[in-house]
């Protein structure tokens, strides 16, 4: 064999093991999770509606493609992204599907409400409004994530603690509910939730990660 079609089939090789790490979609949310901040192993398996012994399963296959690092503490151990680009990849795969397949648009329709996706003012619009006090900014995320980092002038309330801190939620004023991205859950139920309390509140589909690439500066603690 040839030099260069041996350096070429070994170079392929490796960025193959990115893909396999990727041939999963418990693996894939798992990613999607650890983009938020650094969680333990215990958190993931909750959060991903994993056993503990299937999300470190899925753990180590990531780790050893390099995506993911750990740290331990005491008895716990903490996964967080190895870099960035983890990230960036993991947003530009649901674009790229989202282009290409049909189904996700199909399955995303079947949950996401009409016009509780939809964003009346541009991103820099909202940030402006949102400083004025003219629309709450909320995120519904668990606070562990908030701390780490969430879009300026939010005000954080998990969506399991909605109900008992309503009180801190003026009817008068919008409310754009917003979590970890297009696809995440979270802000919808708290929008179906809002709503039937009688506020005006709708879903921002823009996460973190989609404030960020817009070039909107964000809130790190």
């Amino acid at each position: 064999m040839k030099k260069g079609r041996l350096i070429k089939t070994r170079l392929y090789e490796q960025f193959a093991r990115i893909g396999k790490s990727l041939d999963s979609p418990q693996r894939l949310e798992l990613l999607d999770l650890l983009c938020q901040c650094e969680r333990t192993v215990e958190d993931l398996a909750v959060e991903a509606n994993l056993t503990f012994a299937n999300t470190s399963r899925h753990l180590q296959i990531l780790k050893a493609s390099r995506m993911v690092e750990s740290r331990k503490d005491g008895v716990k151990v903490f996964y967080r992204l190895r870099n960035r680009e983890v990230c960036d990849l993991v947003c530009d795969l649901r674009e790229l599907a989202k282009k290409n397949l049909a189904e996700v648009e199909q399955i995303t329709a079947e949950y996401f409400k009409g016009d509780s996706n939809l964003r009346p003012v541009t991103l820099q619009e909202l940030r402006d409004k949102v400083r004025e006090g003219v629309i709450i900014l909320l995120d519904v995320r668990p606070a562990i994530e908030y701390d780490n980092i969430h879009l300026p002038y939010a005000k954080s309330i998990p969506l399991h603690q909605l109900n008992d801190r309503l009180a801190e939620l003026p009817q008068n004023i919008e409310i754009a509910a917003y979590c970890r991205g297009p696809y995440c859950v979270l802000a919808q139920e708290a929008v179906d939730f809002l709503r039937s309390k009688g506020y005006k509140a709708w879903r921002l589909e823009e996460g973190v990660n989609e404030w960020r690439e817009s070039g909107l500066e964000v809130g790190e603690n």
